[in-house]
């Protein structure tokens, strides 16, 4: 055994004093000098190779940001990680607390909530896409999201930025705004005459 100039976590493994195949260090660390490896052994160390090297890529996936399972397993798959290899995968990350998706979900909104404030509608799309259950969602949803209060917040931000508008102007592109950020009419409606008094001078509040 040899460990490789270019990869140090990989170990090259010689049989008769030539070069055989790679090996993870985790998983060449339960050969020994001198023992013998008939074809039935070469091919478990070879996916005990293959599950390892995947475990690492999943890690590697993880060290950026936090994922879903979806995520993950689409992200395995992009690589050709084989099928029957991946629940195994996922597992061991469940296990480490590496992954959940419940948790996972909630960072997802909170940081919507803190930094780009949606509705439920867009919520519940983009949770969806991320392989989220529909059950998880609901009760995130219910639990973390008052659309009033983040329509407002998102809405003050856009309206500073139309005050300069005639109020038609001004409600139909803050509320195709909202709009867009999942908020329903109902949620929408009643914010855009107190959006626009708020970001008026005092003397010129009355509409247009």
């Amino acid at each position: 055994m040899k460990v490789q100039l270019k990869n140090k976590g990989r170990v090259n493994i010689f049989l008769d004093g030539e070069f055989a195949f790679g090996l993870t260090r985790l998983v060449a660390g339960w050969l020994k000098v001198g023992q013998e490896l008939d074809e039935k052994k070469i091919a478990e160390l070879h996916a005990e190779d293959e599950s390892e090297m995947a475990y690492i890529r999943a890690l590697n996936f993880l060290s950026y940001r936090p994922r879903s399972i979806a995520e993950i397993e689409r992200n395995l798959r992009k690589y050709k990680v084989p099928e029957t290899i991946i629940p195994a995968i996922i597992e061991r990350l469940k296990e480490k607390n590496f992954v959940n998706d419940h948790d996972f979900a909630k960072m997802w909104v909170e940081n919507r909530n803190t930094f780009r404030p949606r509705g439920k509608r867009a919520l519940r799309l983009e949770l969806r896409q991320k392989g989220i259950l529909d059950e998880d969602i609901q009760s995130i949803l219910d639990d973390l999201v008052d659309e009033e209060a983040l329509a407002y917040q998102a809405g003050i931000k856009k309206a500073k930025k139309l005050a300069n508008l005639e109020w038609q102007d001004f409600r139909r592109k803050l509320g195709a705004f909202l709009a867009r950020r999942g908020f329903s009419y109902s949620i929408i409606s009643p914010l855009l005459r107190p959006l626009w008094d708020e970001v008026q001078p005092e003397e010129d509040t009355e509409l247009l």
